[in-house]
């Protein structure tokens, strides 16, 4: 039976190398990703090969007493991400053998590495007193319990510590937030592990130092086997945080680790364990540590921010969660019951202003044109107050000082006030970007082209792969008659995603603008077969087909706008756009009254659709009772 006396050090198996004391593997010299409990588990079957490893050591060394898990899944999967790294199977072992119902046995040759050899560790006994075989546990596997928040800190295979000394962290200054695993072992605690992703990701955004990739783009890689230096460049950032989330009860623990991309480099890691009603403590625990760890600059302001926590009901709390899960889904099924959970919250716990502020998102959308859930006049009120309420309890939040600018620009028409409101977001939280996002459609209303333009270039700074953002780019440009830039835009975006219907209709706005006529119905045409019943893409085909001299077409398409109007939305400047596109426009200007009458929101005004009418008086007249005098 083999024995190996230094555990502390590099041990060699086959073509593998494991630095334990940076917590390393490695493969003919090239480092291959091990999390942090896998690689734990491995340490300690390297440590006594050929022995058999029984379960009971491994939860007794590895998921101690105060450790709230369930322990079979998480023993399972750190020993299915072991044979994966090191290309093993358990029908097939070359490595580790799985010793039915009792444990597991590391069956390969294990020797200690001579290359590299660590320096002896100061010690204040004799050396005498060693053992041959080292029995105690090493260094990196420690539990360190450090209170805060009243909170327990418990380490991870953590040499964060280490690295440090070996030199000063690189220069970072743009992270992205993978999505938390979910190891509870139940599918339905999925939108628990994603609703901490997003309150780990609006922490580090407060970090006006530090750009933070958004949600949008890092949900993409949900699950996703990409090595973390290619997901680094496709983010373009410095550094990935990546981790796991167990919740067991009333009990939460986050285990995040800090990976410098480039090198695909360990920096820090650690695990945070708390109860359910102190789980935002624990996610601004964890962004206070990534903080320290890069050095980064933190204003004082940020800091109180990121210290500024309370508890909450758990039950309102995950009411919360549910509804974010559930309006990030931006369909019109997610929001209905994203505002059904918002409403739970706030029934729950009528002082907690996150709930208010979901509210006050998901009714801003039910009532936006895209989604058509609620007419504006119901909707936007509503949104207005649950934002207002949210800021009469927290005056910090980002997110409903957006949305409260969302209606006072896209309902109320307040500019002055609307641009506050959106500043102060932006002020607040610099890695929101939906803040940026529904700014620049605000400075587009107010004619402010380039301002506009460089604000929605920054929400997609923060959310690269936005499918929307990248799309109201391509828009916002052809507003600003960047007519090239636009279509470039708009194939940027159809490159991500080809069946996203928006880019289709953005690149067929540029064509017909620049007379490719046939160009623009094919892609009006596709648009609307991959958003079937789209007022908007149905009067831009009725205005390609017009265009065209196809008026028959552009008629029948007119009388399906129409049939198709409800309560909730009337279809009006759609009808209106039409007409333009049709040469009436007397008839026109009858629906945009009745869409000014409506409430619509003042972004119709700038469509492409009616620059035949920009001349007229009555549409002139029109625009300055909105209040977009130019």
């Amino acid at each position: 039976m083999q024995q190996i006396r230094d555990v502390s050090g590099r041990l060699r198996f086959g073509i593998f190398e494991a630095d334990l004391r940076t917590g390393e593997l490695t493969k003919r010299g090239a480092r291959i990703r091990l999390q942090d409990q896998p690689f734990q588990v491995l340490a300690m079957l390297l440590a006594k090969p050929g022995e058999l490893i029984t379960r009971e050591e491994l939860r007794a060394r590895l998921w101690t007493a105060d450790t709230f898990v369930d322990f079979d899944h998480g023993l399972n999967k750190a020993i299915n991400k072991i044979r994966e790294a090191l290309g093993d199977s358990a029908e097939s072992p070359r490595f580790v053998e799985t010793v039915a119902r009792r444990g597991y046995r590391f069956i390969g040759d294990v020797a200690a590495s001579e290359r590299e050899p660590a320096p002896p560790a100061p010690s204040t006994s004799s050396p005498a007193a060693e053992p041959a075989v080292v029995q105690r546990r090493p260094r990196w596997q420690r539990t360190l319990t450090i209170a805060g928040l009243g909170l327990a800190l418990t380490s991870a295979v953590l040499v964060g510590w280490l690295l440090r000394s070996h030199g000063p962290s690189p220069a970072i200054r743009s992270v992205a937030v993978l999505p938390l695993e979910n190891l509870s072992g139940d599918a339905s605690q999925e939108y628990f592990a994603d609703g901490m992703t997003d309150q780990l990701i609006a922490s580090l955004g407060q970090i006006s130092a530090l750009r933070v990739i958004s949600r949008t783009s890092v949900m993409g890689y949900k699950g996703t086997r990409k090595p973390l230096p290619q997901i680094a460049r496709e983010l373009n950032v410095d550094a990935v945080v990546e981790g796991s989330i167990v919740r067991s009860g009333g009990r939460v623990r986050i285990t995040a680790q800090l990976i410098e991309a480039a090198a695909d480099r360990h920096l820090w890691a650690h695990s945070y364990d708390g109860e359910l009603r102190d789980s935002l403590a624990l996610q601004s625990q964890v962004a206070r540590a990534i903080a320290d760890e890069i050095r980064v600059n933190v204003q004082p302001a940020e800091q109180a921010a990121l210290n500024r926590v309370k508890a909450v009901s758990p039950d309102a709390y995950e009411a919360y969660l549910k509804g974010r899960y559930f309006w990030n889904k931006r369909t019109a099924d997610g929001l209905t019951k994203a505002k059904a959970y918002f409403d739970e919250a706030v029934t729950k716990a009528p002082d907690y202003a996150p709930a208010y502020s979901g509210l006050a998102d998901t009714y801003a959308l039910l009532g936006d044109w895209q989604y058509g859930v609620m007419s504006s006049r119901e909707a936007l009120p509503a949104a207005k107050t649950a934002a207002t309420k949210a800021l009469a309890l927290d005056n910090t939040l980002a997110e409903a000082h957006t949305s409260l600018g969302f209606v006072l620009s896209g309902f109320d028409w307040d500019w002055s006030a609307a641009e506050n409101e959106f500043r102060r977001a932006i002020d607040l939280n610099p890695g929101y970007a939906t803040a940026h996002h529904w700014y620049a459609w605000h400075l587009s209303l107010m004619g402010r082209h380039a301002d506009a333009i460089a604000e929605m270039k920054k929400a997609r700074s923060v959310d690269p792969l936005s499918l929307i953002i990248n799309a109201d780019l391509a828009e916002i440009l052809l507003i600003a008659h960047f007519d090239d830039e636009s279509t470039q835009q708009s194939r940027r975006t159809m490159d991500m995603d080809p069946d996203f219907a928006l880019a289709h209709n953005q690149l067929a706005e540029t064509s017909l603008r620049k007379q490719m006529r046939d160009d623009a119905v094919r892609e009006f045409q596709t648009a609307l077969r991959l958003s079937p019943g789209s007022p908007i893409y149905a009067a831009n085909l009725a205005r390609a087909y017009a265009s065209s001299g196809k008026r028959a077409d552009a008629e029948q398409l007119l009388q399906r706008l129409k049939d198709g109007a409800s309560a909730a939305y009337s279809n009006a400047a759609e009808v209106a756009m039409v007409y333009a596109a049709l040469g009436d426009k007397n008839q026109a200007m009858a629906w945009l009254e009745r869409g000014f009458s409506e409430r619509f929101n003042p972004g119709v005004l700038l469509r492409p659709g009616f620059d035949s009418l920009r001349a007229d008086p009555r549409f002139q007249d029109l625009v300055n009772r909105v209040g977009l005098t130019r």
